[in-house]
């Protein structure tokens, strides 16, 4: 429940956001930091950018993007225009009105939440802290973390939230390749658990994107996010179902959506998959799945979700397998696939979480050699969970090769992807995306999965 002691300097900081004689101040600049940061200087402000990685802050010193959707003759114009700065150095966090944390939040090796890089990030913060600063928390995480975890190591300085500086949430909604929805025009949660936060945080993301949307605490907010995401994954997995079903009848489950789709009520399309990827719903259930354990609940509904999903890596492995002994009578011991498309969805280089990379362990595990061919991601960069491929190059785009693979497997659906030669010149094409049957190509050697 908001507490209505606003801070005696919030109508002075607020006159200050409007007038953008403000410093905003980003921790973390990844997927979700660095576009956060270009769209608050494109609004007027200054942004000092923090990031433990010096390549990052050296590249932006450049004006060179090491992101896709950040475009990097935006980022050069602001940062030659003085109103964007990066670097290591968290002392100027002195510099800065607001601080707005964005560094990861994945899951341990039990699905339980790794809130460490938070946790870090709040301590960095306390000796720089002062009187009327903004700390906003943008990171995924589970309802009750900003109240639990960050506010009490921002309060060990001895500063109280609501009554010397003001605390509040607001999940990031970045949808890295959407250039429909840039992350300016996407309306923006606000939570706070008093009423002066929430009015500060609320004027300074209202001058960054189109809209806002003000809810009563931190937890509402972090529960908001959850529950976008928890949508998502819910509904893959029961489409990811049903694709195993109606294969079993021999029934496309693509013509089935295109058509289920038609109905201009009642129903929302969704599309199956070689699995889930990206930072947000392979992961973002986990946190409630582990926070509902302390109420004495059990997410049965959210688990059986991230089953379903979980498997699907598997399923095409088999199906791939299966594909190769009834159509070239051979195993995958010994075969030489080709995986064309690595990243976790199409036309970004994000690989976080990517089932591609689970697709490569799986084949060769059962002795497959697989190489990738993906335009967006040159080499697999380290990860958590997939650290032996990591370093890993694509090889060359070269339909002369395709005959030399026993099959290629289509993992992400990229655009600009020549399909129709990979589909004249490959034994077998393995679509999990159903590109292929988009485009027309209805060739013999390629099959659905």
């Amino acid at each position: 429940m908001l507490q209505e002691k606003p801070l005696p300097q919030l109508d002075l900081l607020i006159e200050r956001i409007a007038a953008r004689d403000f410093t905003v101040g980003v921790i973390g600049l990844g997927y979700v930091g660095l576009p956060l940061a270009c769209a608050a200087a494109g609004a007027g402000f200054r942004v000092v950018g923090f990031d433990v990685d010096p390549a990052k802050p050296a590249a932006i010193a450049a004006g060179r993007s090491y992101l896709k959707h950040a475009p990097a003759g935006k980022l050069a114009e602001l940062v030659a225009a003085g109103r964007m700065t990066a670097t290591t150095d968290f002392e100027r966090l002195r510099e800065v009105e607001a601080m707005i944390i964005c560094v990861p939040t994945p899951l341990a090796a039990h699905r339980e939440p790794d809130l460490s890089f938070v946790e870090s990030t709040a301590a960095a913060i306390v000796p720089r802290l002062r009187r009327d600063h903004l700390v906003v928390l943008e990171s995924t995480t589970w309802p009750g973390t900003t109240e639990e975890v960050v506010r009490p190591i921002l309060e060990s300085g001895g500063l109280r939230a609501g009554l010397d500086f003001f605390l509040a949430f607001s999940p990031e909604r970045e949808d890295p390749g959407n250039s429909e929805h840039p992350m300016a025009q996407i309306p923006k949660i606000v939570g706070a658990d008093d009423e002066g936060s929430l009015r500060l945080a609320d004027r300074l993301y209202g001058s960054i994107v189109a809209r806002t949307v003000p809810v009563s605490s931190t937890r509402t907010a972090e529960a908001v996010k959850l529950t976008e995401n928890i949508f998502r994954a819910v509904n893959i997995a029961l489409v990811n179902e049903l694709k195993v079903v109606f294969d079993a009848m021999d029934i496309n489950v693509w013509e089935v959506i295109e058509a289920a789709k038609s109905k201009p009520f009642g129903y929302m399309p969704f599309y199956p998959g070689p699995g889930l990827g990206g930072h947000c719903i392979p992961i973002d259930p986990f946190y409630l799945t582990w926070k509902a354990h302390e109420f004495g609940i059990t997410t049965r509904f959210v688990e059986l979700a991230g089953e379903i999903n979980s498997a699907m890596p598997g399923r095409v492995v088999e199906k791939l397998a299966r594909y190769l002994d009834a159509e070239q009578s051979r195993g995958l011991n010994g075969s030489r696939v080709l995986l064309i498309g690595l990243a976790y969805k199409k036309n970004v280089d994000d690989t976080r979480e990517s089932p591609a990379l689970r697709l490569i362990e799986l084949l060769e595990a059962r002795g497959a050699k697989v190489d990738f061919f993906d335009p967006h991601v040159r080499e697999i960069p380290v990860t958590r969970e997939h650290r032996a491929l990591t370093g890993r190059r694509s090889v060359a785009w070269d339909v002369e090769a395709f005959p030399h693979y026993h099959a290629a497997l289509i993992a992400t659906d990229h655009d600009g992807v020549d399909y129709a030669a990979l589909a004249a010149r490959s034994a077998l094409v393995i679509d999990t995306r159903n590109v292929c049957a988009r485009l027309g190509l209805k060739a013999p050697n390629v099959r659905p999965a």
